[in-house]
């Protein structure tokens, strides 16, 4: 383990004494804010702290089975017992470390949060939009695979039955490799510019043709984030909705639409069966768009200092290319290709996501060693 880890994970330690120090005094049961935020604070230290102990715990394993083993010249039982205790205690502080650096890294208090993915259709006309609708099917099938909650909020609907624009809200929370991660964490790295290149099923002569979507992954806020945007901001329009729904969609005014005049922001739902419904959800898109906008402008400000984590995540970055003729999909953020379309067009990304979850998490841990260097 590296020295700069150690000397972090020691802080813990340090850290786990003082808080059960200070939850030990009478006084603070008096201040129950206090008491809340240090217990939280207790909670993270100690799980830190348990892991390294058991890490150091190990490490004084594999010593002593390093010394059995330099002992037991000649003694075939207690070479087997020396070199068992030794592979045993490597292979556990292997896993103990890659879980120490993960809990060291500063976390986004976004992960945790629902999100709404927003899939356009880019160039490409119907194509584009066909493929939009495949880009909506992979990851409603990949959420459904890994227990999240996904609905559509609102969508455009092209002739061909693609998507011009389709919103989904994704809720929930799973477990991957790097841990406990909300929708918001599952996903946020896919936003940017995806390419597709096939034959189109409107392509009559077998030519490949190129099209492209850009998706949006927006996190999505408290309701107390959207009580902070002034109302005199908001224009409100309301109209009769499209598509799907029967006699009620077609004779009532009941899809929403708002703009957020300063930023020009604009956001809708037609998906609800009544206006109050559909001007709750529009608002929660409108509040997760401005939230991105901050991001996106703290992120590119951040970028001007050192290369960002895993792209931008703007629109106009290519980051994914799907290539049908060849069964490839691959990520240009960290060069993977995976000979797999077929499987990952059916939601199976479990490989993308994670390699990219832990590319963001190297570039992490080596951002935070340099700053301590």
């Amino acid at each position: 383990m590296k020295p700069f880890l150690r000397q972090q994970l020691a802080k813990y330690k340090d850290r786990q004494g003082e808080l059960e120090f200070l939850l030990s005094r009478e006084d603070i049961m008096k201040d129950m804010e206090q008491f809340l935020k240090l217990s939280r604070e207790h909670t993270d230290v100690a799980a830190v702290a348990g892991r390294w102990g058991r890490f150091q715990q190990r490490e004084a394993d594999l010593a002593t089975g390093q010394e059995m083993l330099g002992d037991a010249a000649g003694d075939e039982d207690m070479l087997a017992m020396a070199q068992e205790e030794i592979d045993g205690a490597t292979a556990e502080m292997a896993q103990l470390e890659a879980e120490l650096q993960r809990m060291l890294l500063p976390k986004d208090p976004d992960d945790a949060r629902p999100a709404f993915v927003e899939i356009r259709a880019g160039t490409g006309g119907d194509e584009s939009a066909l493929f939009a609708a495949d880009l909506a099917r992979m990851y409603t099938r990949y959420c459904d695979a890994k227990g999240l909650r996904t609905e559509i909020m609102s969508a455009s609907e092209s002739e061909l039955g693609g998507y011009k624009e389709v919103v989904l809200r994704i809720e929930g929370s799973t477990t991957t490799s790097a841990g406990s991660c909300g929708a918001y964490g599952m996903l946020k790295f896919e936003s940017g510019g995806h390419r597709v290149q096939r034959v189109p099923a409107t392509e009559t002569q077998g030519r490949i043709h190129t099209s492209a979507c850009t998706i949006a992954v927006l996190a999505e806020q408290d309701e107390a984030e959207a009580i902070k945007i002034n109302p005199s901001d908001l224009r409100i329009d309301t109209y009769r909705a499209s598509g799907a729904g029967g006699q009620h969609i077609n004779k009532t005014d009941s899809a929403v639409r708002i703009t957020h005049i300063p930023t020009g922001i604009v956001a809708e739902c037609q998906d609800g069966r009544s206006q109050h419904s559909n001007k709750a959800q529009a608002l929660k898109v409108l509040t997760a768009r401005i939230h991105e906008k901050d991001r996106s402008e703290r992120a590119a400000k951040d970028a001007a200092e050192r290369k960002s984590l895993v792209g931008s995540g703007d629109r106009s970055d290519r980051i994914r290319t799907y290539n049908y003729p060849q069964g490839r999909l691959t990520d240009h953020r960290i060069n993977l290709t995976l000979y797999k379309l077929d499987r990952a067009m059916e939601g199976d990304l479990d490989d993308v996501i994670e390699a990219l979850q832990a590319y963001e998490a190297a570039q992490q841990l080596a951002a935070l060693e340099n700053s301590l260097n």
